[in-house]
Parts: structure tokens; C-alpha cells; sequence
């Protein structure tokens, strides 16, 4: 019998009168985690709402410190600010989650990243503008973020049943990629009318709306496991890891698609020389991922159907891997815009179930651990993505670098499938780590 979580955390069965619909006949979001757990609902809503606000602030730094320093050297820095704190934080992040109330870290490093805005916001309406106090807020940022994202994420197998995980991971997607395209819109909006110091505050506000719904979970203390004395270890959460061929396959794929086949460090580059485009053509490339991304969460009630989860993920990499090779042979931009909007679409797809395995295949007392692992492999897997394609399109043609990426991840993540066959095998009833 399917069930449904109390506001004290404990599931209770699904009530009869509640009519059950098919997963594979959804064609739109899978709206059921929303409706069944208020904790949930509260959770999500102030997610989005606080997300949006933080995509907004950063904006608002990028545009800051580009207007205090004529630098794009110095703009590039505020991503590096937050790339070493996110890496090195966002392991130890995981290890208290998994000692620790993990409502209680939410609440503290939520409120630690609501003073960070309210810091910023103070600086910009007193006048004080300086590059050093921005750099710095953003390090802390994602201090917080780093500490925040692990507990909220291993959060969600307690509020929910597991068969509604692939819903509730197609509606955090759908909330991730949201925000990365309304709130720099948004931001560079309110920047323009009313100043730096409009954006931040918003930002203020927004937070306000995490901070409740953290307020509001019963508590979550992590299971106890064997009952071991409780520490934080970041190397605990690695030694399990090794010892779990299928969640290291969910680490290794996604690594195949963002590290091999990355193109967006050459949007610039592309944009003159195969589209004959400008900045706006720039602009396009870089928002027909997220769009397409979108479009896969808004249209992803069918997932909950799929019970070969990790057969999805290698499906789902090796489409993004052909969809960026294609995206190499265009040279009409619709054409190169829609190949790149399907490798968005498939990325949400991979990440949907990635998240989904990590949550149902990892005991709760190392939960937080291996979210941790994963905010390191989403930050850093890109940015190694960046380079690795930079560098290659150096030495040979940007042509070289995107179509030869695409195909390296395709043939990667084939490897991959051949070489742990019961990766393809695992099965969402019977989650086998």
C-alpha cells in the first residue's frame, strides 16, 4: 500500500478515497508530493521563492563588481569565489548533516546566507562599494549554500514515500532551472530601475520564505545506523561510496556528460563564427539548455513510470552526449538551439533519477554524505567541462572540441553500461546501492 508522511515525519498509509493514477498516463508534472505532504509543499514553495532571489543576487554581484573594476578577469573571480567554498565545504556540509538535526543546520546556514544579503544590501545603501567585501560575501554564500543543500536534499526521503521521489526530484529541477532563467532576467531588471541595493533586499525577503518552511519541519535527526558513535566524517561517506558500484555510476555518468561534453565555455566563440551572431546570439545559446531543461521538468509526469532507473540515467547521458555532437554540426542557430534545448531536456531526465537513486539506495545515516559528494560534482564537473573544452578547442576548431566531446561522452557512458551491467539492471523496487 502506498503512503503518505504526517507533519511529525512518520508515513502514514494513503487513504482509500484518494483516486490513483497511473504514473505513465501523466503527461505534465507530477504535482502529488505537493498535495500529500504540507512539510513538503512548504519546503519547496520557499525553495523557489529563496532560489529565485539568490540567482537574482548574483547577478547583481556579477554586475557590480564588472561596474567597480571594468573587468571581466574580476568578474570571473566572483565564480572561483564560490567554486573552492561549494568543493571543499560541500563535503564536510554532508558529514554534519548526518550527525546533527538536519533542520536545525537548514535553519542556521539559511539564516547565515539571509545576514550575507542583508550584508550586501547594507554596503550598497550606505555607498560602500568595495571588491574585496563582495568576493567575500560570496565565499560565505556558498558556505552557507554548501551547508544548506545537503541537509535540505536528504531531507526529502523522509517527508515523502518512495515512489514519489521521481516527482518530487522532476519538481526541485523544475525549481533549479526556474530560477536560472527568471531571476537573472529579474535581477538585471531591478538592478537597471532602482539600484543594487533592490535586488538584495528582495533577496532578504526571499530568503524569509526558506526560513519558514525550515521552521515549520518536524525535527530531522539522522538515523543512528549500527548504533556507531556519531562523527562527522567526510571519509566514512567515501569509504561507503566505494563499497556501492551503482550510486558511483550515477557520479561517473553524470562526470561523462559534463566534464566530455561541455560547449559552453565556446558559446562566444560560436556564436560569431558559425552563427555570424553577436551577444544576443550568445544570450540564446546560453539560455536554450535551461529552457530546454524546463520544459523537461514541466512535462515530466511520465518519469514516475520508469522503474529501470539506472538504464534511464544511461539513456538520458548518451542522449545529452548525441544532442551536443549535433549541436557541432549546426550552422543554422534554430537548429543549433534545438539540439541544445534537447541536451537540457535529457539533463533533467539524468538528474531526476540520479537524485532519485541517491535517496532510495543510501541508508539515511549517509544521506548527507553523499549529497555532499554530489553538490561537488555538479560545481566542479562543469567547470573541469569548461576547461577540458576551451583547451581542446585551442589546440584543434571549436568543431573539434564540441562534436569530439559529444561523442566521447556517448562512448563513455556505453562503456560504462557494458562494464557494470546491474547498473542497467537496478529496478526502483528493489533499490540495490
Amino acid at each position: 500500500m502506498a503512503s503518505t508522511t504526517t507533519s511529525d515525519g512518520n508515513r502514514s498509509p494513503k487513504s482509500p478515497e484518494e483516486p490513483h493514477i497511473p504514473t505513465r498516463s501523466r503527461i505534465f508534472a507530477d504535482l502529488t508530493p505537493l498535495r500529500t505532504s504540507p512539510d513538503y509543499r512548504r519546503l519547496w514553495c520557499g525553495n523557489t521563492v529563496s532560489w529565485m532571489g539568490q540567482q537574482m543576487t548574483a547577478l547583481a554581484v556579477s554586475l557590480q563588481v564588472y561596474a567597480l573594476t571594468h573587468s571581466t578577469f574580476s568578474v570571473g573571480l566572483v565564480g572561483l569565489c564560490s567554486l573552492v567554498p561549494l568543493v571543499v565545504f560541500g563535503l564536510y556540509g554532508g558529514a554534519i548533516a548526518d550527525t546533527v538535526d538536519r533542520r536545525t543546520l537548514g535553519l542556521f546556514s539559511a539564516s547565515g546566507a539571509t545576514v550575507m544579503s542583508v550584508v550586501l544590501a547594507t554596503a550598497a545603501l550606505v555607498g560602500y562599494h568595495r571588491v574585496w567585501l563582495l568576493y567575500t560575501v560570496v565565499a560565505l554564500q556558498a558556505v552557507c549554500f554548501a551547508m544548506n543543500s545537503p541537509a535540505r536534499s536528504s531531507m526529502i526521503p523522509r517527508l515523502l514515500p518512495t515512489e514519489q521521489l521521481p516527482a518530487a526530484n522532476a519538481l526541485n529541477s523544475l525549481t533549479s532551472n526556474l530560477g536560472l532563467m527568471g531571476g537573472p532576467m529579474l535581477g538585471g531588471v531591478i538592478v537597471g530601475l532602482w539600484g543594487y541595493q533592490a535586488a538584495y533586499l528582495i533577496d532578504v525577503a526571499a530568503f524569509s520564505a526558506s526560513l519558514y518552511a525550515m521552521w515549520r519541519l518536524p525535527p530531522m535527526r539522522p538515523d543512528k545506523g549500527d548504533g556507531a558513535r556519531r562523527r562527522a566524517s567526510v571519509l566514512d561517506g567515501l569509504r561507503f561510496l566505494a563499497t556501492r558500484p551503482n550510486l558511483r555510476m550515477t557520479f561517473f555518468s553524470d562526470m561523462a556528460a559534463m566534464v566530455l561534453a561541455q560547449p559552453r565555455a565556446l558559446f562566444p566563440a560560436v556564436a560569431v563564427l558559425w552563427f555570424a551572431g553577436d551577444a544576443k546570439t550568445v544570450g540564446l545559446l546560453v539560455a536554450a539548455p535551461a529552457v530546454g531543461a524546463v520544459l523537461g521538468g514541466l512535462f515530466s509526469g511520465w518519469l514516475g513510470g520508469i522503474r529501470r532507473h539506472g538504464l534511464a540515467i544511461l539513456v538520458a547521458v548518451a542522449s545529452w552526449g548525441a544532442a551536443i555532437a549535433c549541436f557541432g554540426l549546426s550552422r543554422h542557430l534554430w537548429l543549433g538551439l534545438f539540439f541544445l534545448a534537447v541536451a537540457g531536456c535529457a539533463d533533467t531526465v539524468s538528474m531526476v533519477f540520479r537524485s532519485t537513486m541517491l535517496q532510495a539506495a543510501t541508508p539515511d545515516e549517509m544521506r548527507g554524505r553523499l549529497q555532499g559528494v554530489f553538490i561537488v560534482v555538479v560545481a566542479g564537473g562543469p567547470r573541469l567541462g569548461d576547461f577540458l573544452t576551451g583547451s581542446v578547442a585551442d589546440l584543434t576548431s571549436p568543431e573539434t572540441a564540441v562534436i569530439g566531446g559529444g561523442l566521447a561522452c556517448v562512448l563513455t557512458v556505453t562503456l560504462l553500461g557494458l562494464g557494470r551491467r546491474a547498473f542497467a539492471r537496478y529496478d526502483a523496487r528493489d533499490p540495490q546501492p
